[in-house]
């Protein structure tokens, strides 16, 4: 991987990192953790520990009106049924959350948050000129 690509993504994911820790202060108490699940903290990583996992999947974007981007997936780590409002709204204030993020881990890069279907997906320039 090119190093400038390594640097976008330790960024993204620091980023997702602050987003977890705000998703588990917000929301961590209002499910069960799955009993397979360690607690919040206890792993070396926040994507393998507590109610939330946020990670990216990158995407060509085809068919899509946004484009390429980065899928946003916030993974809910529990057994009981999460309705979807409940859901849509934990994914909403994910995706305004994450647009006050931005601008502190990329400064210098035109990146947006946007709902495509049933989703959100990070927009912009993933040029590897911009570190």
């Amino acid at each position: 991987m090119h190093p400038k690509q390594e640097e976008l993504e330790k960024r993204l994911r620091k980023m997702l990192d602050e987003l977890d820790e705000y998703l588990e202060e917000t929301y961590g108490d209002q499910f069960i953790l799955h009993p397979n699940r360690l607690k919040k903290g206890e792993a070396a990583s926040p994507l393998y520990d507590g109610m939330f996992s946020t990670s990216t999947k990158f995407s060509m974007g085809y068919g899509t009106k946004s484009g390429r981007g980065y899928d946003i997936v916030i993974d809910i780590s529990t057994l009981e049924y999460v309705k979807n409002e409940n859901r849509q709204r934990i994914e909403d204030d994910a995706a305004r959350k994450l647009k006050t993020l931005l601008p502190n881990y990329f400064p210098n890069r035109k990146l947006s948050i946007l709902k495509e279907a049933n989703y959100y997906k990070l927009v912009g320039d993933f040029s590897l000129g911009i570190v």
